[in-house]
Parts: structure tokens; sequence; C-alpha cells
């Protein structure tokens, strides 16, 4: 394994305020992307000594679009203004037919989440309203903070950017309620937010899928995984030059293939 350390100059996000961190950098990651023909970057942060591991280092720190995964904000600020009632609120289907049939019906928040589906979501910014929207990206310091254009598409136009770095300070911080949301708020949104729990281990993730401002195509899976009692948090940022490049599949199986890589998955981390 190639491992050599560097300083890393952390974002705001990552520890709530910029300081030098030891980062890990293993360039063996680069088999997982090789293998599945794309670029990307890889990031994990062990929350029990704060070491932090990364795989390019250029990607991590680079803001592009969050595309879905800024349902996890959305969904906070829905619930924490009330927007959302509750995960089991329901949003009518606009009668609208779109390309994903999952979408194409009445759907609660929770099942909107799991399923990702932007209509729902962006009936909730609509509710939330510029300024509302506005007073909260900023309170949390979410990437660049930039909303401009439609109120229902800035996580998706290239104007709000943040940085594969940035969403591991985000997870670490939703994980321990120290956003500034009811914890209530953050216990509904870390529950939609778990995807795979047994015996052996917990894993919470967001994906996302979009497109940057040269139309390469970007694929997102941010979150955590818990075994032991023992909590990492991790961002992988997949990216192509093939717009047609099916991201759903390759987030999630590059993601657990790193993971199994570190020893995860099998409850003895």
């Amino acid at each position: 394994m190639k491992l050599f350390s560097i300083c890393l100059l952390a974002g705001t996000f990552f520890l709530a305020a910029c300081s030098l961190k030891k980062a890990t950098i293993d360039t063996d990651l680069k088999q997982y992307f090789d293998a599945k023909n794309v670029d990307g970057c890889f990031t994990m942060m062990d929350n029990s000594t704060g070491g932090i591991t990364v795989y390019n280092m250029m990607m991590d720190t680079t803001r592009v679009t969050p595309a879905s995964t800024f349902k996890i904000v959305n969904s906070l600020i829905g619930l924490e203004t009330g927007r959302i009632t509750d995960e089991k609120m329901v949003i009518k289907w606009d009668g609208v037919k779109r390309y994903k049939d999952e979408w194409n019906k009445d759907l609660t928040m929770t099942e909107a989440f799991k399923v990702s589906a932007v209509p729902y979501y962006q009936e909730v910014a609509r509710r939330i309203g510029r300024d509302t929207m506005q007073r909260w990206i900023d309170s949390i310091g979410y990437g660049n903070k930039i909303i401009t254009g439609p109120i229902d598409s800035f996580w998706l136009n290239n104007n709000l950017k943040i940085s594969p770095d940035e969403q591991i300070g985000l997870m670490k911080r939703i994980y321990f309620d120290q956003l500034p949301f009811r914890k209530s708020t953050q216990q509904q949104v870390r529950d939609v937010m778990l995807q795979e729990d047994n015996t052996m281990y917990k894993l919470s993730y967001k994906t996302g899928w979009g497109f940057d401002e040269k139309n390469n195509a970007l694929g997102w899976l941010v979150g955590w995984i818990e075994e032991n009692r023992h909590v990492y948090f991790f961002a992988t940022l997949l990216k192509s030059n093939n717009k047609e490049y099916d991201m759903k599949d390759a987030r999630l199986d590059i993601t657990k293939t790193i993971l199994n890589h570190y020893g995860f998955l099998k409850g003895k981390k």
C-alpha cells in the first residue's frame, strides 16, 4: 500500500474551524476508480483518532455542485422551519411524468429521500423561500453559500458548490447534533439517511448525480459507517467526461469496495 502523510489545511466545515491536520494519502485506491473507468476521490475520517485518509487531494478540496446530496440540508431546513411537518409529510404528485417512475406518485419525505425525488425537494425549497434558505445556508457555512438562480434548482445548476472535505465536516456535525437545528430535526434526517443496518455495521449515506459546467458527469456518495460503536465519516466523488456514464451503481460499488479494502463491512473494525 502506497501511503504518505501531508499537512492538510482543512476546510471551514471539516472541523468547524480551519486547522492543520495530518492526512494520509492512499494512492492504492486509484485501482478501484480505474476498474470503473472513472476519475474520483475518496476521503475518510476516523472519529476516534481524527485521522484522515484521502485519495486524490486535488479533487477532495475542489468545490462542485452538491446535486442531490443537498437533500440532507434541504430536509434539515424544511423540518426546522415547519415546511416539512415530519418525515411522513406527503407532497402530492403534480401529474407531470418524469423519467423515474418512483417519482411519479404522492411521496412522503422518507420516500422522497430514499428515491432522491427531485420534484419533492424542489417544492420544499419553494415553500422555504429564498431569504429563509439563504439565512440557513449562511448559518451552517455550506460550501460557497451561493444560491442564485431559481430557488428550486440552485443546488443543481452549479451555483451552489461544496467540496468532499466540506461534506465530511457536515457529516460529522449532523451525526453529533452540532448543527444549529433542533436535535430532533437532526435525528430525523439521520434516520432517513440510514441505508443498511445489520449485526455487523450500520451504513448511512446520501447519493447525488449531476453535471459540472463542462458537462462532466459527477456522482456523490456521502455519509458514515458505524462498527462496534466506532464511527467513520466518508465522501466519495466520481467524475467522468462521458455525460452518459451511469453513476447510479458505480458510486456505491466503489465506496463499498474501498470500505472492504479497509476492513469494514465485517463487524471487525
